[in-house]
């Protein structure tokens, strides 16, 4: 565990200083998804029933489908954290810390997989308040699947900055991105209603995953043994995208942004 005067911890206070400083991006992040859920809930709550939930409100999708999208867009506010220090300079004076990259990379991501957490945090909890989001299953296992889901757009994004040269890359990437891999994953619209080649190709999204996980608990009662291959799932695509953006910082050749 790192040391409280660690190299890593001392980056990742300076990045909450930032985050904290620039807030606007951070509110619109939950602001947004609570009007979009307003507006979708209604025809949401048809499709459910379509699916023959027929005691089920729209939120029950609307909620976790507008959280998993609304999470993913922030592989573009990962670009910007690591741009920025390239746009300002202080990249430089990063790469003279005495820490190696991967404690650097660490001390970027943490502060981010906290905004992740709260963002989550803050759309169910708004959802269990204002939009009568009711879960049937188990709560800590809805938390489990949040948990490890926040993860995936954090290094998703790292991922996208090692290989991307320019913040628009990054940009295009997170903003068609987000959008393709929530609508196959069934975040916009449950994937019974998509289809069936949509279906057949859902489970390579870990929008899929972490809808499975979602819905199994508010809508099948499902606890923690059934959101079990999810948490594994959503894990290994945090393993494998913090592996190849590893992989990507080991190479001479690095992007604009790290070089």
């Amino acid at each position: 565990m790192a040391r409280r005067g660690s190299p890593t911890l001392v980056l990742a206070r300076h990045e909450l200083r930032l985050q904290r400083d620039d807030a606007l991006p951070l509110l619109l992040l939950v602001l947004l998804p609570l009007a979009v859920v307003v507006f979708f809930q209604p025809a949401l709550e048809l499709a459910l029933f379509a699916e023959g939930y027929v005691h089920a409100n729209g939120s029950s999708q609307a909620v976790p489908g507008v959280a998993v999208t609304f999470s993913l867009f922030l592989v573009g506010y990962v670009g910007v954290s690591f741009f920025r220090d390239h746009g300002w300079g202080t990249w430089d004076r990063l790469r003279v810390v005495p820490a190696a990259r991967s404690q650097i990379l660490a001390a970027k991501m943490l502060p981010l997989i906290l905004l992740a957490w709260a963002q989550l945090a803050i759309l169910f909890g708004f959802g269990f308040l204002l939009f009568d989001l009711q879960a049937n299953g188990s709560i800590l296992a809805l938390v489990a699947v949040a948990i490890v889901f926040a993860a995936v757009p954090v290094t998703a994004g790292v991922v996208a900055v090692v290989f991307a040269r320019t913040l628009q890359q990054v940009n295009v990437i997170a903003n068609l991105g987000s959008i393709v891999v929530a609508g196959l994953g069934g975040a916009l619209v449950p994937l019974s209603l998509l289809p069936d080649w949509v279906q057949i190709m859902a489970p390579a999204s870990p929008a899929y995953w972490a809808m499975r996980g979602f819905r199994s608990v508010l809508l099948e009662r499902g606890g923690m043994s059934d959101v079990a291959l999810p948490f594994v799932v959503l894990s290994a695509w945090s393993i494998v995208f913090l592996g190849l953006a590893l992989a990507r910082l080991r190479r001479a050749d690095m992007p604009l942004a790290w070089a």
